[in-house]
């Protein structure tokens, strides 16, 4: 019984392997967007700028930061005036310590930031045993510039545009990776049936040539026709090994692009069962509007030009404050720094305003001017192009849908045309030129209605990547969190 057990789980595991696939369209592209590298870059990237967003967010956060360094140690010489004027190098050995805890929050609104502060400072001065203790308990800080920029309300303005940009171009990519499995798709798609075309005439011109070398050792046909079937025989060969290398190439590049494992053998099913879509252009447009990412990139470009001209102008010239108020002391030990501790204030304003720079803060300004004006040229341009890709792209529909119609009607007649002449020329009523010339036109209708159909599918799944909508389904492939 074991025995019989072993060869059933070996059969079943050799033809299992073995096993021949079929794949339909919609199986490609699900395989191509779960598991194809191309989807988990896709996926890495969404995942980068998440964490790129997050970041942003923290700049607006409160912040606790603690600061210091480790007992230092410095033994040094250093000079000394006497009374007498003369100048003499003493020794100085110290140690030293410090810390300081501090808490942090920028202020969006003026680009400044308020921090409260608490810090410790120890000095010892060996060779004499002196040592000293200097403390803040609390000191509440200002950091101000004056009419500068202000780069927190700017990244407020864009970061979130940037962010909302990164999560629908991971949809656009998404559904782009569908459209590059769609390409692969018929790639393999004309390769497989052009293999079965070229193995079939194989077959089909061998059995002409044997009828053909019959009818000339009877005298019915002449020895050029004989020839001319023999090098049509010769010429299937050469297509036959031609579409084998074919078949092979598109295969690889399939199963690279998928991520498939290179055992599996399977065949594609012809996806001639179309969605049903109702589109018009004003729907199309406005979805396009709403949902797609080079909209929002438009307006966020807009945002980082005036920003940049904002920055040219408060470039000109910089004026900081800063202000502080605090409780300090000193003392022997850490105790009693903290004991009487005297209050300190601080006002300080910096300012650094140029008087002659011959003009380099005018071509500073004039150059970001100039930027904001060439990159609202450029974005007019690139909504334009936009637009009427998507005009073209909803008026190619109904033409695709009608010539899939024309190539299918087209490729049953010349698949008809094509037996009714073969019958023709076993019976002899007509010569074998006018055989292959339906055989070509066979071949040709098959192949044009498999372009058609890859027209088609294109135009559906780039209409979903340009509109962020499935009008299939009526549904949003995006929607806002």
């Amino acid at each position: 019984m074991n025995k019989y057990l072993l060869i059933f789980f070996y059969a079943f595991t050799f033809f299992t392997a073995n096993a021949q696939l079929n794949y339909s369209l919609e199986d490609i592209i699900i395989k191509a967007r779960g598991q194809s590298p191309r989807a988990k870059q896709a996926e890495t990237r969404r995942e980068n700028r998440f964490w790129q967003y997050k970041y942003y967010r923290s700049n607006y956060n409160p912040q606790l930061r603690l600061q210091g360094n480790t007992p230092g140690y410095n033994r040094d010489y250093n000079q000394n005036r006497l009374d007498d004027g003369s100048i003499i190098f003493q020794e100085q050995e110290q140690t030293f310590t410090y810390a300081n805890l501090s808490l942090q929050q920028p202020i969006a609104l003026s680009g400044g930031q308020i921090s409260v502060n608490s810090d410790v400072y120890r000095w010892k001065n060996i060779p004499a045993d002196l040592r000293s203790w200097n403390s803040t308990v609390v000191n509440i800080r200002l950091d101000q510039p004056l009419f500068g920029f202000n780069i927190l309300k700017w990244d407020r303005m864009t970061e979130p545009l940037r962010y909302e940009e990164s999560k629908r171009a991971y949809v656009e990519e998404m559904e782009f990776i569908s459209s590059l499995a769609v390409d692969l798709f018929f790639d393999y798609l004309d390769a497989q049936i052009g293999f079965d075309i070229a193995n079939f005439n194989l077959s089909r011109n061998d059995t002409i040539y044997n009828i053909e070398q019959g009818r000339y050792n009877i005298g019915t046909t002449s020895r050029d026709k004989l020839l001319q079937v023999e090098l049509q025989l010769l010429r299937s060969k050469q297509q036959l090994t031609q579409a084998k290398l074919d078949l092979q190439t598109s295969e690889l590049e399939m199963k690279t692009f998928i991520g498939i494992n290179d055992d599996i053998v399977f065949d594609l099913i012809i996806p001639d069962q179309l969605t049903t879509l109702d589109v018009n252009i004003e729907e199309a447009l406005a979805h396009a509007s709403a949902n797609r990412s080079d909209f929002i990139s438009f307006e966020r470009r807009r945002l980082e030009a005036n920003k940049q001209v904002a920055q040219a102008k408060s470039d000109r010239y910089q004026l900081n404050m800063t202000a502080s108020y605090g409780l300090t002391g000193t003392g022997i030990d850490l105790g009693t720094s903290y004991e009487q501790p005297n209050s300190q204030q601080r006002l300080n304003v910096q300012f650094n305003i140029p008087i002659i720079d011959w003009g380099r803060n005018k071509t500073r300004m004039k150059t970001a001017l100039a930027n904001k004006k060439l990159e609202d040229y450029i974005i007019a341009q690139d909504e334009q192009t936009f637009l009427r890709e998507i005009i073209s792209l909803v008026s190619q529909f109904e033409v695709l849908k009608s010539q899939i119609e024309i190539s299918q009607k087209s490729d049953l007649v010349a698949q008809e045309r094509y037996n009714v002449s073969q019958n023709q020329y076993l019976i002899g009523k007509i010569d074998i030129t006018n055989l292959n010339i339906a055989l070509t036109e066979k071949d040709e209708a098959k192949r044009s209605y498999l372009a058609a159909l890859r027209s088609y599918w294109k135009a559906y799944f780039e209409l979903r990547r340009l509109t962020l909508y499935d009008f299939a389904n009526k549904e949003l492939l995006y929607t806002l969190e």
